[in-house]
């Protein structure tokens, strides 16, 4: 274990003593809160300001902290230029100065390709300096590219090696801007290997690990004292401010004006000293690291200054840090430690940016205002490398078949369902959220439900979105209650005060929550979806807790019918048993059902067997890979925001009063509805997002046409009547459609008629066999034994008959 780099220069006085007295602390470097960590204050590093001195052997002191040389320390080295002195890491055998000339020819001369002009890190600087800005990511691959062995002793000794990282980068910027006072921190990130949870040893202690896992907690700010201030109780002298030494303030006994020399006078003045954020993260092995049979484990990260409030609750993030160990006490009274450390990673640099997922916050973005700045910029590429990106993206969306190219790229290895696909992919790219000024708010989120029969590739469609969509959680409707998906109260174990814990639809803020097996969900879960799915918050009233949490969430759900199979003679609320103020809150409702077509079934077969084998005579379909595809959609979400034009606006209004019109039969009074207002928001929400497609800030009338015509497509799988053919939203919105409604009351009457008939005042009653023995003979529709129970239900309580077991008499 490696101790940080002692200069003259940086000795508070209690340390200088020590060193003269020849006694010293033993205490390991990560044994103490905070040990061993960068300590950066007011702009300036404590080992920079160490760093400063060439010669460090050189001053004659005999401690285990000087820098150890090879023979006698301070062995002067003659060369053309007059003696110099080597200075060591303690207890390796690294030089200082040839670590500090190989980390300059990194910087100087490291180029991402032969053609480039510039080195990559210097722009980068130039760029740091002209925003003003203090930190600079360093990817470690490139110094592994260009130097394996500073990589190593990087990963190996990084609180001796990343200060001098934090040095080399201030005198690149000097060099650049010779007025440039700010301090630059070097942040190395994307190690070569990343390393399980599970897998953190002892021996990775105080090296830089790279962790992969999730978000689960993050705790308030907390302010951390980084120099102090103290005043003497007696003639109020001042000394000067002292820094933060591994977690330590080293208070001085005596007053330093010769005047006084009072002992042990000085006084901290809080509000006078100088502090540092930070903050604690509880981190959670994500689901595909976790060995079978074993539950996930967790890490605890501390965030220092920009890096504070960087990761929310939800976010998947590499993290890469020290690993270190910290001493805990027996008790909060005693100065008794227990023999047992507790580790902790502390970090030096956060990624969210996956490759393969998009991302909730724009790294680009730089109007601090806006809801996707990112206040951690976790990039290492410049401005110029980012415009062609973009432009990229923006060639991309001007191809002619962009909508197809889409659909075709979403999920490729599922056959056909391409009216779903182009759903999904609305459901991705989301509409607008509007806000007005009376304080009213639309929903720009999109959910869509899918019902079929089993093995019609529903829940492989769900993994697919599950995994490109930012802060996507996947659950399960068996496995889901309603506290687990919305929020609960449970003890902090630090604290062991009580706080609210964010549930899936909360950690999902912003992103997409994929729920499987909808139809298994219990009642109490259910209920809770109604307020997210419109409101998109979650209200939370326990404990002594109040408070309303944001959940605006996508919801895409997947469900099997009651009875296996779908029965095309029911309606969907038959046949998934779901409440109908539910179902209407669903923009999309997609039957995906497995029909049988000899020349459907070769096709699929085909296509499932290629998948398992190259196929060389197949043709291969252009689609978009991965990586391209999220950060498509990413960019549109973030940047594009259309508006209805008039034309469209009224293509809409148009559709909307055709679909209602549907409803009117000529020559009938009976009335249908076919459209609810709910479903003229849901087209506006699929026009935007597929005037977000093509990247168009207006909404135009091709947008419109494409989202009635989606949403009849859906309205016409699931809103049907079977008994008219027809589209009928009471099938959705209560679960009844409008001929059913007709012929149950049509039944009424007819029993009304046959009750006064047969049954005069004061006759014996009669049985309910009986009667329908009776209504079949009269009717021309087939009467059940549970339309006429319905119907005499209905009668009993308007008060015409009394109903005694199977017994019907009149009153």
């Amino acid at each position: 274990m490696t101790s940080p780099i002692f200069h003259r220069r940086g000795e508070t006085p209690s340390s200088a003593e020590t060193r003269r007295n020849g006694r010293v602390n033993t205490t390991p470097a990560s044994a103490t809160r905070g040990g061993g960590r960068r300590e950066r204050e007011n702009g300036t590093t404590t080992a920079r300001r160490r760093s400063r001195s060439p010669s460090i052997a050189n001053s004659g002191y005999s401690s285990p902290y000087d820098m150890a040389t090879p023979g006698t320390p301070g062995t002067p080295i003659f060369n053309q230029d007059g003696p110099t002195t080597l200075s060591y890491v303690w207890g390796t055998n690294i030089n200082v100065p040839d670590v500090t000339n190989a980390i300059a020819r990194f910087l100087q001369n490291y180029r991402t390709s032969p053609e480039d002009m510039e080195a990559k890190y210097i722009q980068l600087i130039e760029q740091a300096t002209e925003r003003e800005e203090d930190t600079l990511n360093i990817d470690a691959s490139n110094v592994y590219e260009h130097d394996p062995d500073l990589y190593s002793k990087i990963v190996r000794y990084p609180l001796d090696i990343i200060p001098l990282l934090d040095v080399a980068c201030l005198e690149e910027a000097v060099k650049i801007k010779p007025d440039y006072e700010k301090a630059i921190e070097a942040r190395p990130f994307n190690l070569r290997e990343s390393v399980n949870m599970r897998d953190l040893n002892p021996s990775d202690i105080d090296k830089l690990v790279s962790v992969k896992g999730m978000v689960i907690r993050c705790s308030s700010i907390i302010p951390e004292i980084k120099e102090a201030f103290f005043r003497c109780l007696v003639c109020n002298h001042s000394p000067k401010m002292l820094q933060v030494i591994k977690g330590r303030v080293e208070e001085p006994t005596r007053c330093e004006k010769p005047e006084c020399a009072a002992r042990n006078s000085l006084a901290l003045i809080h509000n006078r000293c100088t502090f540092a954020n930070k903050q604690i993260v509880r981190l959670q092995e994500t689901p595909d690291a976790i060995p079978e049979g074993e539950t996930p484990h967790t890490v605890s990260l501390c965030l220092y200054n920009t890096m504070v409030d960087a990761a929310k609750p939800g976010d998947r993030i590499e993290v890469t840090g020290v690993f270190k160990a910290m001493a805990v006490r027996v008790g909060p009274n005693q100065r008794t430690l227990k023999s047992l450390y507790k580790t902790y990673i502390d970090c030096v640099h956060l990624k969210k940016a996956e490759k393969s997922r998009m991302q909730a916050e724009d790294p680009l973005e730089r109007n601090r205002e806006s809801d996707n700045y990112a206040s951690f910029h976790e990039g290492d590429s410049s401005d110029a490398a980012n415009e062609a990106k973009i432009a990229k993206l923006k060639e991309i969306s001007k191809l002619p078949h962009i909508y197809e190219l889409l659909t075709r790229s979403l999920a490729p290895s599922i056959w056909e369902l391409e009216d779903i696909k182009k759903g999904l992919l609305c459901q991705l790219f989301g509409g607008s959220v509007k806000k007005l000024s009376s304080g009213a708010s639309f929903r720009g989120d999109m959910n869509v439900l899918l019902v079929g029969d089993p093995g019609t590739s529903k829940s492989q469609l769900l993994q697919y979105v599950h995994k490109i969509a930012p802060r996507g959680i996947y659950t399960s409707g068996r496995g889901s209650s309603a506290v687990g998906l919305t929020a609960y109260v449970a003890k902090d174990p630090e604290t062991r005060e009580t706080v609210l814990e964010s549930g899936a639809l909360v950690l999902s803020d912003r992103g997409i929550c994929c729920i499987d097996e909808f139809d298994k969900m219990s009642d109490n879960a259910r209920s809770m979806l109604h307020e997210v799915m419109e409101q998109q918050t979650v209200s939370v009233a326990k404990a002594g807790i109040i408070a309303t949490l944001n959940a605006r969430t996508s919801v895409l759900a997947c469900a099997n019918p009651s009875g296996s199979r779908y029965n095309p003679r029911l309606s969907v609320i038959d046949n998934i048993q779901l409440p109908p103020t539910l179902l209407s809150r669903f923009d999309l409702i997609y039957l995906v059902l497995d029909k049988p077509d000899e020349q459907n079934d070769r096709r699929l077969a085909r296509h499932l067997v290629a998948l398992h084998y190259e196929v060389p005579e197949a043709p291969k379909q252009e689609a978009l890979d991965l990586p391209t595809l999220t950060a498509y959609i990413t960019y549109a979400r973030q940047h594009v925001h259309p508006t209805l034009s008039s034309e469209a606006a009224d293509d809409l209004v148009n559709g909307y009063v055709t679909m209602r019109r549907k409803g009117n039969f000529p020559g009938s009074s009976k009335k249908v509805i076919t459209a609810t207002p709910r479903q003229l928001e849901s087209m506006i929400r699929i026009s935007e997002a597929l005037a977000r497609i093509r990247f168009s800030e207006v909404v135009e009338r091709c947008d419109a046409a494409e989202a009635v015509r989606l949403l009849e497509v859906a309205l016409q799988q699931s809103a049907t009547d079977h008994a008219t053919g027809t589209i009928d939203m009471d099938l959705i919105t209560t679960g009844v459609s409008a001929s059913e409604r007709t012929r149950r009351t049509n039944l009424i009457v007819a029993l009304r008629t046959l009750i006064a008939e047969k049954l005069p005042l004061g006759s014996p009653p009669v049985k309910v066999p009986q009667l329908l023995e009776d209504m079949r003979k009269q009717s021309t529709v087939d009467v059940s034994l549970q339309d006429l129970r319905n119907a005499l239900s209905s009668l009993s309580g308007e008060g015409y008959v009394s109903i005694h077991g199977d017994n019907v008499q009149r009153l």
